[in-house]
């Protein structure tokens, strides 16, 4: 009897555990991200001797480093996964071929815990050489794997001192193996060696390069980045700008990227279909050391040369981008879908007055982002568009129509003062 009994307990032991293997893997828990979709940064910090200097707002950059450090932590969004990357933290001593070695992974690239990674940022202290080389090859493998966007974020205050293994060329070699990878550059108060290594590197894989002179400018452009990372981006689309009108290339809504050189200027042309708004956007990067006052224009004109409208912005001092914009509305066609008028080819120039010491290279040129984007036009009459008011001339005609107006009334209401002056 007993036999039997556990016999049954066996049998019905086994079916249990097949029926459970039968089953489909559980989704993960609401809330949860899935570590292939989850964007994955690594923070890559050098820790190298010269990170003693104490020169960024009365304290070392080690320290600097790790006060923006702390208050990033607290901010990353909880979908992103993140880790942290020294180099230059371990070796003192002066073997070279030690100290080019010497970067490791402080922080797994996984979930955060803010706490351990708090505490494994505080036992850092400057030491040793600074291979960026190395550091990068480590980090792009620690960010192996997963679908999702993959951005290296590297802190350093000198160029690398490992060569001839060029922290440059391993960028180009990440960039050429098309497994989405970028490569931001932070100099803390750099030199012009550095700053050339720095935006060489970021230019090659797509980054951007800061350079960094405050404690609150390193933590809000890291903090920037990471946020960045967690959001969906839109990946522009290579054009080319002709010299005039005429060879432009002909773009349709999207999101766009070119170079242009100092002074430069560049065209492209868009179809607008009446009852259509425009809405074009330019951004200049300054990738590179610039002179104080500078601008960028942004100007819709017919294929015959007449402006439409036009959106500027200047500058003066150092600026990592500067950007303008531009609305032209359409006026709707009151004829048939047959008889309909065709689009109309607007013409946008973009053009920068950025310039340049002797000694900075104006090749390739300066990164250009242009957003191209049709909508239905304005109907209510609260919305500027609507009156025609992005047009430059409707606001001169209004200005002076004004003034006119407001001269005659004036004159006839002193002429009447002076006759009565005489009469009295």
């Amino acid at each position: 009897m007993i036999t039997r009994k556990r016999l049954a307990a066996g049998v019905c032991g086994l079916l249990a555990a097949m029926t459970v293997a039968l089953l489909p893997t559980p989704a993960l828990a609401a809330g949860e991200p899935d570590a292939d979709s989850s964007p994955k940064v690594e923070l890559t910090l050098d820790v190298s001797g010269s990170m003693r200097a104490r020169d960024i707002d009365g304290q070392s950059r080690m320290a600097a480093a790790k006060q923006a450090f702390n208050e990033v932590l607290d901010a990353v969004p909880d979908d992103v996964q993140l880790g942290i990357r020294t180099l230059g933290a371990n070796y003192r001593g002066e073997d070279r071929k030690v100290g080019c070695k010497d970067t490791r992974q402080l922080y797994p690239v996984g979930p955060l815990d803010r706490t351990e990674a708090k505490t494994a940022v505080a036992t850092l202290a400057p030491t040793g050489w600074t291979p960026i080389g190395p550091a990068l090859l480590g980090a792009a493998d620690d960010l192996k794997g997963g679908d999702a966007s993959r951005r290296i974020v590297l802190i350093t205050d000198g160029e690398d001192t490992c060569a001839p293994l060029d922290p440059c060329q391993v960028a180009r070699d990440i960039a050429a193996k098309g497994i989405h990878l970028t490569v931001d550059t932070l100099g803390l108060l750099p030199d012009a060696k550095t700053r050339n290594q720095l935006s060489c590197i970021a230019e090659a894989t797509g980054g951007t390069y800061t350079s960094v002179e405050h404690t609150k400018q390193l933590r809000d452009r890291v903090h920037q980045l990471v946020d960045r990372a967690a959001r969906p981006v839109v990946t522009p689309v290579e054009t080319q700008g002709a010299a005039d009108c005429t060879g432009a290339p002909k773009l349709k809504p999207g999101l766009y990227s070119d170079r242009e050189k100092f002074a430069e200027h560049r065209w492209y042309r868009v179809d607008v279909r009446p009852g259509q708004e425009l809405r074009a956007s330019v951004s200049v990067a300054a990738d590179r050391a610039v002179n104080n006052d500078y601008g960028v224009l942004l100007r819709a004109s017919t294929v015959h040369g007449r402006e439409i409208v036009r959106g500027a912005e200047a500058g003066d001092g150092r600026t990592d981008v500067i950007s303008s914009g531009l609305r032209y509305p359409k006026a709707p066609s009151d004829a048939s879908d047959e008889d309909a008028p065709a689009a109309e080819t607007v013409c946008l120039q973009v053009s920068n007055s950025f310039s340049a010491p002797a000694s900075v290279k104006t090749d390739p040129g300066m990164p250009v982002e242009l957003t191209v984007d049709l909508v239905d036009g304005p109907s209510d009459a609260s919305d500027a568009a609507f009156f025609g008011l992005g047009h430059g001339w409707w606001l001169l005609i209004t200005l002076a129509l004004s003034g006119l107006v407001a001269g005659l009334l004036w004159g006839w209401i002193s002429r009447w003062r002076v006759t009565v002056w005489r009469t009295n």
